[in-house]
């Protein structure tokens, strides 16, 4: 290789950190996060991100989780941006989060997506909220499970502190929430299904109560009082109150068949049928 190549190829990959860790700050995401989301080990997203070569399945795993589409390019005289800034996101994490917002929007209910909340020095956002006067609904939507230590912390830091920031924020009484619902919400791919049943222990442990407050939510109806932690596996593809079976629940985990082999299954399906 000859050192201009080499200069050229430097740049190309100093370019693609600098990109992938401003999306990243832009998202407000810690590596953390990140690594959840892409399947990629924090190691891995520091290296790339103070400019160190990495796999091509690395730069396109972050990217994907990023909404950016992967573009290494190398021209004589100059390089391009790697990476290319697009409006795309996570696909299917996406539609899980219409899926839902779709199904909850009520009159008399506030829904909001991605929703941003901070308590004292912790920052960070909710995949999907619900919310009366009174009653509060956090779905977290799990696409996979690259790093099961990291989605646990993730979910713990939002069962502690999301629902008193966000009561806060809209001036709840000090009575607080009259009922809190936490829901994990699995993709129902066998993926998924696999490492519920590795670790059935500790999904008990962050999703110990059935899913009768999230079925309440679904049917407009009031929920259980108290603060609930729920897991359910849910089909982006099957419409809620559909005749197929919409959900399943942690209990169910270790009978049901799986709908799909994993995240590129449901994508093309959701991509197949979009109105569904």
């Amino acid at each position: 290789m000859t050192q201009a190549t080499a200069d050229a190829v430097a740049r190309v990959v100093h370019e693609a950190g600098s990109s992938l860790r401003e999306a990243r700050l832009g998202r407000r995401w810690t590596m953390h996060e990140l690594s959840t989301r892409a399947g990629v080990a924090v190691g891995s997203i520091q290296a790339v991100e103070s400019g160190r070569v990495a796999t091509m399945e690395t730069y396109a795993r972050l990217a994907t989780a990023l909404g950016l589409r992967p573009s290494l390019a190398l021209q004589a005289g100059r390089s391009k941006p790697p990476i290319r800034h697009s409006d795309a996101e996570d696909f299917v994490h996406a539609a899980m989060g219409e899926h839902e917002a779709d199904a909850f929007s009520r009159p008399g209910r506030t829904v909001a997506i991605d929703e941003p909340y901070q308590h004292y020095q912790f920052a960070g956002r909710a995949d999907l909220l619900a919310w009366t006067d009174r009653d509060l609904l956090h779905v977290e939507n799990r696409t996979r499970f690259p790093n099961l230590q990291d989605a646990a912390g993730a979910y713990n830091a939002k069962r502690q502190y999301l629902a008193g920031a966000l009561g806060q924020r809209l001036g709840i009484g000090p009575a607080g929430w009259r009922s809190v619902t936490h829901v994990m919400a699995c993709l129902w791919t066998s993926e998924v299904l696999h490492v519920l049943r590795l670790r059935p222990a500790t999904f008990r442990s962050l999703c110990p109560a059935g899913p009768e407050g999230f079925e309440a939510w679904l049917r407009g109806a009031p929920p259980p009082p108290g603060v609930l932690s729920t897991l359910v596996l849910l089909d982006p593809t099957v419409p809620f109150g559909s005749r197929r079976r919409t959900i399943a629940s942690l209990d169910d985990a270790s009978r049901v068949e799986p709908r799909y082999a994993g995240y590129a299954e449901v994508a093309r399906a959701l991509r197949r049928y979009p109105g569904t």
